[in-house]
């Protein structure tokens, strides 16, 4: 390893603590962020922002770490020779890849029923339309896909089943989103995979700018997405799968 001045492994080591102690935001509009304790040296901490690694709240004690600061806080531990025990180092999360719309496509028909599972058809054409708002989980012992989440971006702020149809209502400019399906295949279930899918999607899209997330749940998962950080707005307007739906959301900006 190159050797490096006293500021550089400073702010390293610095970064790589706060990955390592961090821990989630329980304020209920931003439960799904990922933050650590501010009590390092003050001036690290400020290039660690200039740097666009972290964000330091004005007020409060803790500093929230960006997408691109725990990136480079797992090359630098890969690089240390130290582990992190995060589902990172199992999983892969990026945005899918053209020659895996197969794989969506069979995972959605096994973990939706019929009535609910969007057809193949419709799978590929939203693949095909948005990538950017499709998030894949990948095994890194297979290279297969363990599951994803996926939506359409919209400047509409009501959930309709159209969205589940009609690939064509995707606005990649859009400030909302509309998500469509969190998918996880049954042996990967239970690992904290869904709840790493949903919060890496949601700080994704908030550093994009997006200000609105709205998904919609049967009345079973409604706890699990209050947990995530969603509100519950009553039953929304939909009859998808001939089922009753709750609109759930969750802001992102103001």
């Amino acid at each position: 390893m190159d050797k490096k001045t006293r500021e550089t492994a400073v702010k390293e080591l610095t970064l790589m603590l706060m990955y390592l102690t961090r821990f989630q935001d329980e304020k209920e509009f931003s439960r799904y962020m990922e933050v650590a304790w501010k009590g390092y040296d003050f001036d690290t901490m400020n290039r660690l922002e200039d740097q666009e690694l972290i964000r330091q709240p004005r007020r409060g004690k803790v500093a929230y770490l960006t997408e691109a600061g725990k990136a480079q806080a797992r090359q630098l531990l890969e690089q240390y020779g130290l582990e992190d025990q995060a589902l990172y180092e199992q999983f892969e999360f990026r945005n899918i890849r053209p020659d895996e719309a197969e794989q969506a496509a069979e995972i959605e028909q096994i973990c939706f029923p019929p009535n609910e599972a969007c057809k193949r058809e419709m799978m590929l054409e939203r693949i095909e339309r948005a990538p950017e708002l499709f998030l894949v989980a990948v095994d890194r012992r297979t290279g297969r896909l363990a599951g994803f989440l996926n939506g359409l971006a919209t400047e509409e702020y009501s959930f309709r089943d159209e969205f589940f149809t009609d690939a064509g209502l995707h606005q990649p400019d859009g400030r909302n989103i509309m998500l469509l399906g969190l998918d996880v295949l049954p042996e990967y279930r239970r690992q904290g995979l869904a709840r790493e899918l949903m919060y890496s999607y949601l700080r994704r899209e908030k550093e994009n700018g997006r200000r609105l997330i709205l998904l919609t749940c049967l009345d079973a998962k409604v706890k699990m997405y209050k947990k995530m950080g969603f509100r519950d707005e009553g039953l929304a307007d939909s009859s998808w799968g001939g089922e009753q739906w709750h609109e759930m959301s969750c802001v992102l900006n103001f």
